[in-house]
């Protein structure tokens, strides 16, 4: 396993981790498995969220991490409150992420979160309320430091310029590489660290058959898949995907959701592949990059 760097942090993290969301948490002895082979195999960055399973997934992340904490960098998001009808409701208040946070350091049975990040944003938000809390969790402690999980560039800017955060957690694959254009060069120019979601654009890299996606249609789709297969020759197209994301010099870990130990082996063979510069431009070109539309940055 290869590891880098998380921005201007002293900690390295494996360049692929462990999405812990697609976890069969149902099948708490799986789960566990998955992720214990995930750490033997050297990943040591693990992303859950109070979101998940209404909390279920902190709980089995927390059975899962018993007696190898010290080694891990473990990462969970705050903001999205639950309501009694079994909806959730967008909540950046300071009381709220306090109570949040506790909430999910006794569900990971845990002292410490490695990196607790907002779970998404407005630019609307209460954002110095929200930074209080941060900063009061990290002056108790109970948090070594603190990111954002979000798309928007305009959200990311302000967090990335007005505060001592860590990283963003931004969506980027080879049919979405819209971060190429605002996102990344603001946090390498910052050196915030960049941890990446979505880098399977929900299966389509992989094998579930094309639907509309963002701004391409079923057919823009199928035809990018069939030209990936076409370029991918004896690697699979998840590997393909992977690498493609890797190659980003700015990126330092793809958060992978992983549910079975066939999808966790094919995942980590992908981990160490470095395409060569003209398989990365041909699949550049047939992935052709767009621009946000919405959030920009001024």
């Amino acid at each position: 396993m290869k590891y880098r760097k998380l921005g201007r942090t002293d900690v390295m993290v494996s360049a692929v981790s462990l999405g812990c969301m697609s976890l069969p948490v149902d099948d708490e002895q799986m789960a566990i498995r998955v992720v214990h082979m995930a750490l033997d195999a050297g990943i040591n960055l693990l992303d859950t969220a109070d979101l998940y399973q209404q909390g279920r997934n902190e709980e089995v992340v927390g059975k899962a991490i018993k007696g190898r904490r010290e080694r891990l960098f473990v990462s969970t998001k705050v903001g999205n409150e639950w309501k009694a009808d079994g909806t959730w409701t967008w909540n950046p208040a300071k009381a709220y992420i306090l109570k949040a946070a506790k909430a999910s350091l006794r569900r990971l049975k845990t002292d410490y979160i490695d990196l607790y990040q907002m779970h998404g944003g407005t630019i609307e938000d209460p954002f110095q309320e929200s930074l209080e809390a941060m900063l009061q969790l990290q002056s108790e402690g109970l948090i070594r430091y603190f990111g954002i999980s979000s798309i928007r560039p305009n959200v990311i800017q302000r967090w990335v310029t007005q505060s001592s955060l860590a990283s963003v957690m931004v969506q980027y694959s080879l049919l979405d590489r819209r971060p190429e254009e605002q996102i990344f060069p603001l946090l390498a120019q910052e050196e915030t660290g960049i941890l990446l979601r979505g880098t399977l654009a929900q299966g389509l890299l992989v094998d579930k058959p094309a639907k509309d996606y963002l701004q391409r249609d079923t057919g823009m789709v199928a035809d990018a898949q069939n030209q990936i297969r076409g370029l991918a020759g004896t690697r699979s197209m998840e590997s393909l995907a992977l690498s493609f994301a890797l190659q980003r010099n700015e990126v330092d870990s793809a958060v992978i959701g992983i549910r079975s130990v066939d999808q966790l082996n094919a995942m980590l063979a992908a981990a160490g592949d470095v395409l060569d510069p003209d398989l990365y431009m041909a699949l550049k070109e047939c992935c052709p990059a767009y621009t946000y539309e919405q959030h920009r940055i001024e």
